[in-house]
């Protein structure tokens, strides 16, 4: 019985938001007419390449401190190793997926 009362209060509550946004008149509130997808996509990344580049070299900054700190032992050797070799990875990765977006803008005429 409460799990009803939870539930169908629950669900109440998680559609309010909806029905007060579908009765909203007027424009789409704070939309830039300037604004497009390309724009849009630059503002994301704009965001998330400084955020990439600042894991990487944490990333980097703790592998180097793992090897520091492995003393000549086989196993944290190989997992300071382990550790480099996926940084080189997701540097490689992150390289490519940001260069996607310029590829096809280039190839693509008028996006």
């Amino acid at each position: 019985m409460n799990k009803k009362i939870i539930t169908s209060v629950s669900a109440i509550l998680l559609s309010l938001p909806v029905t007060i946004l579908a009765f909203t008149p007027g424009s789409v509130p704070n939309a830039v007419p300037t604004l497009d997808v390309p724009g849009v996509i630059d503002i994301i990344f704009s965001i998330l390449w400084p955020i990439t580049v600042a894991f990487f070299i944490i990333m980097f900054v703790l592998a180097a401190f793992l090897f520091a700190t492995a003393q000549g032992d086989a196993e944290k050797v190989k997992s300071a190793r382990a550790a480099v070799i996926w940084g080189i990875v997701g540097v490689f990765v992150a390289l490519v997926a940001f260069s996607i977006v310029f590829i096809v803008r280039n190839l693509l005429p008028g996006v």
